[in-house]
C-alpha cells in the first residue's frame, strides 16, 4: 500500500514538473513569435491588394516564409543545433527547445496574422484614406483594431502547435511532457505515463481553445 502511494506521489510530481517545463517553453516560445508579426505586417502592405502593393518585395519575403513552414519541426531542431548551441549554449534541455520552436512559430505566425490583416473591409480602408489618414493610422486603427478577434484566434492556433511541437522536442530530450512520455512511457513499457501524458496535453489544449473561443466572442 505504502509502495502504491509512493508511486503515485512520485509519478504527480514527475508530471507536475514536465507540465511547468512544456508550460515554459510554449509562453516563452508564444512571446518570442510575436516578432512574425513584422513580416506579417509588410507581407499586408505589399500585397497586390496592400496599400503599398511591390510584387517582388511580396513574393521574395512569402518564398522566405513558406519554405520554413515547409520545414517538419523535427528536422528544423536537428538543423537548428549549433544556432541553438550558439545562443543559449548547448543544444538539449528545455531553454534550447525554445529556440527551434521560435524559428518554427515565427513564419507560422506570420502567415496567420497576414491573413487576418487582410480580411480587414476594404470599404473601412477608403474610408480611413479619404479622410486623410496616413499608412501608419491606417495600421494601427483600421488593420489592428478590426482584426483584433482574428489576431487572438491566431494565436491560439500557434499556441495549440507549438503544445504539439515541445512534445516532439521532448523526444529529443527537450524536457517537458513529450520527454515523459518518451522516457517513462515508451522506454520502460509504461502505458500509464503514456495514459496521463496524452490526457494532460489533451486538457491542456482543450483549455486554451476554450479560452480563445472566450475571447474571441467577448472582443467581436
Amino acid at each position: 500500500m505504502l509502495l502504491a502511494i509512493s508511486s503515485t506521489t512520485g509519478m504527480q510530481q514527475i508530471m507536475l514538473e514536465a507540465l511547468k517545463q512544456t508550460v515554459y517553453m510554449v509562453f516563452l516560445a508564444t512571446i518570442l513569435s510575436v516578432i512574425g508579426l513584422i513580416p506579417a505586417v509588410i507581407l499586408t502592405l505589399t500585397a497586390p491588394d496592400g496599400l503599398r502593393p511591390h510584387k517582388i518585395i511580396y513574393e521574395i519575403l512569402s518564398f522566405i516564409v513558406n519554405v520554413f513552414r515547409s520545414f517538419p519541426f523535427i528536422i528544423l531542431l536537428v538543423i537548428l543545433i549549433p544556432f541553438t548551441r550558439l545562443l543559449v549554449g548547448k543544444a538539449i534541455g528545455t531553454t534550447a527547445s525554445i529556440v527551434p520552436l521560435t524559428v518554427s512559430a515565427i513564419p507560422f505566425i506570420a502567415r496567420v496574422f497576414e491573413s487576418a490583416l487582410r480580411e480587414t473591409n476594404p470599404g473601412v480602408i477608403e474610408a480611413a484614406r479619404s479622410f486623410g489618414a496616413s499608412d501608419f493610422q491606417i495600421i494601427v486603427r483600421v488593420y489592428f483594431k478590426e482584426s483584433v478577434p482574428r489576431l487572438i484566434n491566431g494565436i491560439v492556433l500557434l499556441i495549440i502547435s507549438l503544445i504539439g511541437y515541445s512534445a516532439m522536442a521532448g523526444t529529443v530530450g527537450g524536457g517537458g511532457i513529450g520527454d515523459i512520455a518518451i522516457r517513462y512511457g515508451y522506454q520502460q513499457y509504461n502505458t500509464e505515463y503514456l495514459i496521463v501524458c496524452s490526457v494532460i496535453l489533451i486538457i491542456f489544449v482543450q483549455l486554451i481553445q476554450m479560452i480563445g473561443n472566450g475571447l474571441y466572442k467577448k472582443l467581436s
